[in-house]
């Protein structure tokens, strides 16, 4: 009896303090995934209200480039308007005067500096150059507003500057925390929302609440402009497991219970960590491995098979930006969610997705060649990927480079590099397109040659090429559009067909060995910075009268080049024939 009380007691105080460490671990591992979730929708909050301030801040360049005024507002706006904004504004001297929608927001022309309820604060934002934010408040179409105010300033004629005024966002609290609310909640979480009343007030007001009170929230707080926010959370059950305590009672009338418990708090602790250890190596955009997840699994496979052949690729969206820049930030999330899907349906189950960061994704094919993949690849790359926005269906495409295992590289590290090379010579030759690596091809020219030339080229006013500088065999690497525009052609690729990737075969034939004698003289002369005349083939075999101005650079892959500028001869004598003597 006594030994029978003496293991009852035992077995007491261990399944107490088994429930007691199992209740205070759930209660850490609560606070840890909720503190998680709090920072991600936190910050996509976050991001949700910084798609509002970016449709003020390209309303402020287009006032900048139009010297203070913008044309065409209307359709500007409705270009820029989402499903989150109730209406874009313009505010002269602080006094709205253009509005869009205007059907319904009419009320909304006022002056801003001398109002009431809207004075203070936005004279604060003028005096001290900041964005502001405002709200929330009843709209008079029902539900409640944030103002989001931008103060502009121009330069006069002297240079000095002056407030021009302020473009406005008004967003509908009901519609631009919409999903991450909806989320948080769906996932068991009370939460609340709040904002300071003023930039130079700490008391908060409260944006958006779930409907019960919060107990010891976990706090996420952010600053837009000079504004803070807080995003608090916790779990709709509260933070203690009653369940533990319950399990408490049948642990101490049955030992099998005690056993039972110690197996379902071994089972808990697996569980959660996998759900880590898997949270770690996903991404969470596209539900398909993270950068740090590819690779560990990557060199695994590798590793596993040293003999077998692989073939690993890199891909990105042509011009991601212009999607994020034209439809938002939402729309860009979902063409890169399209992609990571169509790659899922595309490639079979034992081919390793993944997703670099940003819009580069990453592809390792195990027991594949280069003749294996071509053919693959070359139709994943040119079926064109879809996003919908506002019920239109909008096509975006891709480039992709890949690499062979062992032949290209030895290990994962040296076969993702060579993928990148041939990926950047896609990028370098028109995009949507789908290369093989071979021999030559340097990734590490990207950073000098690569997209800095490109971004570069594409901005300068005027038509520009760049070749090699070579008196035998000369060869053509880029064109941009502007030079494209001038003799015709529609793209870079039909360029390097029609001419055979030869800058003298621009030249019309007579003046070839005049042209080129001319060009080295110069060069071999110490001189590169005089105008050449001369007739270039345009793509209807028709000649243009040009002008070319060179300089010649020395670079790290292909030797000496030349950036050549043209300039189109009868253009000139049309627009400044009164100045030429």
């Amino acid at each position: 009896m006594f030994i029978s009380l003496v293991v009852f007691l035992i077995g007491t105080c261990l399944a107490g303090l088994i429930v007691y460490k199992t209740n205070l671990h759930e209660k850490e591992n609560k606070l840890t995934i909720t503190q998680l979730n709090a920072t991600t929708y936190g910050e996509r909050i976050k991001q949700e209200i910084s798609d509002g301030i970016e449709i003020t801040h390209t309303l402020q360049q287009l006032l900048i480039d139009g010297n203070g005024t913008i044309n065409k507002f209307d359709m500007i706006a409705n270009n820029l308007v989402n499903d989150s904004v109730e209406s874009i504004q313009l505010a002269p001297n602080g006094v709205v005067t253009d509005i869009y929608p205007e059907e319904g927001n009419e009320a909304g022309k006022i002056a801003l500096l001398n109002d009431k309820e809207r004075g203070k604060i936005s004279c604060y934002a003028r005096d001290n150059h900041i964005l502001i934010t405002q709200g929330p408040f009843e709209l008079k179409q029902g539900g409640e507003g944030i103002a989001v105010r931008n103060p502009v300033y121009l330069e006069d004629g002297t240079g000095q500057e002056y407030f021009w005024g302020f473009t406005i966002v008004i967003l509908r609290v009901q519609d631009v925390f919409s999903g991450s609310l909806s989320a948080v909640s769906e996932f068991g979480y009370e939460y609340r929302l709040s904002k300071t009343v003023a930039p130079w007030d700490d008391t908060y007001e409260i944006v958006s609440q779930s409907d019960d009170k919060l107990t010891s929230p976990i706090s996420y707080g952010f600053t837009i402009g000079e504004e803070k926010w807080k995003f608090e959370l916790m779990p709709k059950g509260g933070w203690e497991n009653k369940k533990s305590v319950i399990l408490l009672g049948g642990i101490l009338s049955v030992i099998v219970l005690l056993l039972t418990g110690l197996t379902c708090v071994i089972l808990i602790y697996r569980e959660n960590k996998i759900k880590f250890q898997t949270l770690a190596n996903m991404d969470a955009l596209t539900n398909i491995y993270n950068r740090y997840g590819f690779d560990t699994l990557a060199d695994r496979m590798i590793a596993k098979n040293p003999r077998n052949h692989y073939i690993a690729a890199l891909l990105d969206v042509d011009d991601f930006k212009l999607i994020n820049d034209v439809y938002g930030h939402t729309y860009g999330d979902r063409a890169l969610k399209n992609l990571a899907d169509s790659m899922k349906k595309f490639f079979p189950s034992d081919v390793l997705l993944g997703r670099n960061g940003g819009d580069e994704f990453c592809v390792l094919i195990p027991n594949c060649t280069y003749e294996d993949a071509k053919e693959k690849l070359t139709q994943f790359t040119k079926t064109p990927k879809t996003f919908l926005c506002k019920g239109e269906e909008h096509s975006f495409y891709i480039s992709l480079g890949y690499a062979e295992y062992p032949r290209s590289g030895s290990n994962r590290s040296q076969l993702m590099r060579c993928a990148d090379a041939a990926l950047y010579e896609i990028k370098l030759h028109g995009k949507n397109g789908c290369m093989a690596y071979r021999e030559g091809l340097q990734s590490g020219v990207r950073k000098q040659l690569g997209f800095a030339l490109k971004d570069v080229s594409e901005h300068l006013p005027g038509a520009f090429i760049i070749y090699k500088a070579d008196k035998k065999d000369d060869e053509l690497f880029y064109a941009n559009r502007e030079f494209l525009h001038m003799i015709g052609y529609k793209n870079l690729d039909e360029f390097f067909s029609h001419t055979k990737k030869s800058f003298r075969n621009l030249i019309r034939e007579d003046e070839q060995k005049q042209m080129e004698s001319s060009i080295w003289k110069q060069i071999d002369g110490g001189n590169e910075n005089d105008y050449i005349y001369f007739h270039m083939r345009k793509s209807d075999g028709s000649y243009i009268s040009v002008l070319d101005h060179g300089r010649i650079v020395e670079t790290p892959q292909y030797g000496r080049v030349f950036y050549v500028m043209f300039i189109d001869w009868e253009d000139i004598h049309i627009h400044y024939s009164d100045l030429i003597i």
